[in-house]
């Protein structure tokens, strides 16, 4: 099966990598990563004001949604320059809060959310959120299965990837349902995910290709070694691979689909990920060198909304009914 974005799904992605593009995202990560959130704030708006996280929201609480494909373009752009921040935790909020039965938390939460004016991490009791610390929503999903508005966050913790700051919500707040539909929003936050993994990969790609053309061994560009291209062969193949799953799914939303799409999209970032490192030789291991901001994001994201073995079970056994 062949998939053909249309004209204006390849604009959009155009139009959002040129912004991104503009706006240095390598010094907007290592700024976040220190805890300085000025330029990721701002950066953060402008994504918001292009209209990303109102893919992911109905027309009631002011977004253009639901569109999974046009949701997965976007992402896969913004893995592509690495944009820290909970951009999957505030898609996963606007999915659970606009699909609770009261619509009361929606009305009053995901406005803010589709503008970019705020962002939302959400996390099971016990587990790291990510971002807890600047998220302006914070939603902790109880034991029973009940949504809370936690009203802070303990400790920050730092993730191998330096941009991922991790932290344990408050269990107490505001009772926002007494049930949610998880499962659902389960689904946008690893198609979300294996976007922004195929974002991820691609770059890492784009980025090993430049640099084996440039260095040169025994009076030769390193790229002209058949081991070389071989590597790089094998990488482009499995990311190429992935991309119609991550669009298949994003089509169908189906369970199985989607974590065949994750687990699929993640391990080609890292495979890809493994080969930019070798090939970049030493300097691929220091922080100081921009590659390392995505290698440690390939890293992180292979585990986030589902480990590849968790993807490979709903896979598996099917996935079962959609949500």
């Amino acid at each position: 099966m062949r998939f053909l974005l249309t004209t204006e799904q390849r604009a959009f992605a155009d139009s959002l990598g040129s912004m991104l593009t503009a706006a240095d995202t390598p010094s907007v990560i290592r700024d976040w990563g220190r805890g300085d959130h000025v330029a990721g704030r701002a950066l953060w708006r402008r994504i918001g004001q292009a209209g990303l996280f109102a893919l992911a929201a109905p027309e009631a609480y002011e977004g253009v949604g639901p569109l999974p494909v046009e949701l997965v373009v976007a992402f896969t752009e913004l893995g592509r320059h690495a944009v820290p921040g909970p951009l999957v935790e505030t898609v996963t909020a606007t999915v659970l809060l606009t699909g609770l039965d009261d619509p009361g938390p929606a009305k009053r939460l995901v406005p803010a959310l589709v503008t970019g004016e705020s962002t939302a991490t959400v996390a099971r009791s016990g587990s790291y959120a990510l971002d807890g610390d600047t998220a302006t929503t914070r939603l902790s999903l109880t034991a029973d299965g009940a949504l809370r508005l936690a009203p802070g966050h303990g400790p920050v913790r730092r993730s191998l990837d330096p941009a991922r700051r991790l932290t344990i919500l408050h269990p107490d707040g505001e009772l926002l349902a007494a049930s949610t539909p998880f499962a659902h929003a389960l689904l946008w936050a690893r198609l979300a995910t294996a976007a922004q993994a195929l974002g991820v990969g691609l770059a890492l790609l784009d980025r090993t290709v430049a640099y084996v053309r440039q260095r040169t061994q025994f009076g030769v560009p390193i790229g002209s070694f058949q081991a070389v291209k071989h590597r790089l062969a094998d990488a482009k193949v499995a990311l190429e691979f992935a991309r119609p799953l991550v669009l298949g799914a994003a089509v169908t939303l189906d369970p199985a689909d989607v974590a065949a799409a994750k687990v699929t999209a993640c391990e080609a970032a890292y495979a890809t990920a493994r080969t930019a490192l070798q090939l970049h030789g030493a300097i691929g291991y220091t922080a100081e060198h921009d590659l390392s901001l995505w290698l440690t994001k390939a890293r992180a994201l292979r585990t986030v909304w589902g480990t590849p073995g968790e993807c490979r079970e709903v896979v598996l056994s099917g996935g079962g009914h959609r949500s």
